[in-house]
């Protein structure tokens, strides 16, 4: 039986696409604000820093919790707290009168993306039929999540120049708050298992990837070989070697270590991890081309990204007719490929450079290759779990959104060991992220299956 009352679906997939909107828009719409945060606020650079920061730390270290909350309360319910919670953190935010309350309310927006983030994957898994419609609906969720991306650079942009930064917080109020109220009207509560929550395995995950995060980060600020850097990234690998013993022996494991084993779903983790890496970088460097070499503002920046918008979305649709035709692997290898010829375009950047000699190519290539990388991954990502398993695999697929503070970190390692001028360092970024997308194509040669037909994801937990 499908949890979704038909009538509904499109409202249904409305909603949950909104979730997606609203949370990846605040991942880049912050970036633009930060120079008018600092002087509205009197912030120091570290505090600033950790207007990104404390998002991204809470995030990634929560997002297997809260995919298993979902799975023994029910996605729905946690779902609208965790929407409830990012829009409450959202509106604080705006008023935010110092930086203490702003890192706050920032870590708050962490920890409801967190709970919503596994919930709105997991819903569609147990309650879009068996056919294409699933991979459909993740083609639609995933396509907000990238529209919420790019338009934050432009979106952002905007409200600062004709606004205040406290509208990059405000705008999520409104969104946020028919999510929740709409939620409970048209999604329908997803099966529950009966258990406790692993607080072992919750503890050494949560706190292992929190430090792993903040080792990453401060590293691109720090350096690789700074002190804090070195004691986290150690303490992080103790606590996450920690969590795989302990979860391979817990009646009731956080996240089961079972998910892993089939060679899809472990390789989707993989492409997921390279992609966002890739992706970051990308967008990060591109960002200091276009202001400090082509002499863009805010908005022209937020602009110069938004063609990507029209391959991503064009590339998501193909997707769930692709898959059943092609099999993961042709896919995974097209998107790849696309992504490859993106950064060698890029890496060829100058100093000479224009918009369309320098911009517009490589990000239409690198967003039709994450629409068709993306999109299979999370669908292979969610196909023949276990009952009781859809907000695990959620939690983990969404977990590999560590590789962007990841990539960024490496790519500024490389960019500041270039030697020469800026625009050649640059381009020594780029390379960096050359070998991310190479390391892609490698994954989807090796990994999936070439098995031409793909069954729609989730039927072993659909009730």
């Amino acid at each position: 039986m499908a949890i979704f009352v038909p009538a509904r679906g499109t409202l249904t997939l409305g909603v949950l696409a909104a979730s997606q909107v609203i949370v990846l828009l605040d991942v880049t719409i912050i970036n633009i604000a930060l120079p008018s945060i600092q002087r509205d606020l009197h912030a120091s650079a570290a505090e600033l820093s950790w207007v990104v920061n404390a998002y991204t730390l809470v995030f990634s270290g929560l997002l297997l919790l809260g995919g298993r909350a979902g799975d023994i309360l029910g996605h729905r319910r946690v779902f609208t707290a965790g929407v409830a919670l990012f829009t409450v953190a959202s509106l604080v935010g705006g008023f935010a009168f110092n930086t203490e309350l702003l890192l706050a309310a920032r870590a708050g927006q962490g920890a409801g993306a967190a709970l919503a983030g596994p919930g709105s994957l997991a819903l569609i898994a147990t309650g879009f039929p068996e056919d294409g419609a699933r991979n459909r609906a993740y083609a639609v969720v995933t396509s907000a999540g990238s529209l919420g991306m790019m338009f934050g650079l432009v979106v952002g942009g905007a409200l600062i120049e004709w606004g205040t930064w406290r509208w990059t917080f405000f705008v999520n109020v409104p969104v946020g708050a028919a999510v929740v109220v709409l939620a409970r009207w048209c999604l329908h509560e997803s099966p529950r298992i009966r258990g406790r929550f692993d607080a072992t395995g919750a503890f050494t995950a949560t706190a292992g990837m929190t430090l792993l995060v903040y080792g990453v980060v401060r590293a691109a600020e720090s350096g690789w070989g700074d002190g804090l850097v070195v004691a986290a990234l150690a303490v992080a690998l103790v606590l996450l070697a920690l969590f795989v013993a302990v979860e391979s022996r817990a009646p009731q494991p956080i996240m089961s270590l079972g998910l892993l084993r089939d060679r899809n779903r472990a390789g989707a983790c993989v492409m997921r991890l390279l992609l966002t890496a890739a992706m970051s970088g990308m967008m990060f460097f591109l960002t200091l081309y276009a202001q400090g070499v082509l002499g863009y503002g805010p908005l022209e920046t937020g602009l110069a990204f938004l063609p990507t918008t029209v391959t991503v979305i064009a590339a998501n649709r193909a997707v769930p007719w692709l898959l059943p035709r092609a099999g993961p692997m042709k896919v995974m290898t097209a998107g790849s490929v696309l992504t490859i010829i993106g950064m060698v375009w890029l890496t060829q950047i100058s100093a000479t450079g224009t918009f369309v000699s320098g911009i517009l190519g490589p990000v239409l290539l690198f967003g039709a290759g994450h629409g068709l990388v993306s999109v299979a991954a999370t669908a292979m990502a969610m196909t023949d779990l276990p009952a009781g398993e859809h907000g695990g695999a959620s939690g983990l697929i969404q977990a590999m959104q560590v590789g962007g503070p990841l990539g960024i970190a490496v790519l500024v390692a490389v960019y500041e060991r270039v030697d020469g001028t800026r625009v050649q360092s640059l381009a020594g970024a780029f390379t960096g992220a050359l070998v991310l997308s190479l390391l892609m194509l490698a994954t989807a040669l090796t990994v999936f299956r070439r098995a031409p037909a793909v069954r729609a994801a989730g039927s072993a937990g659909t009730s």
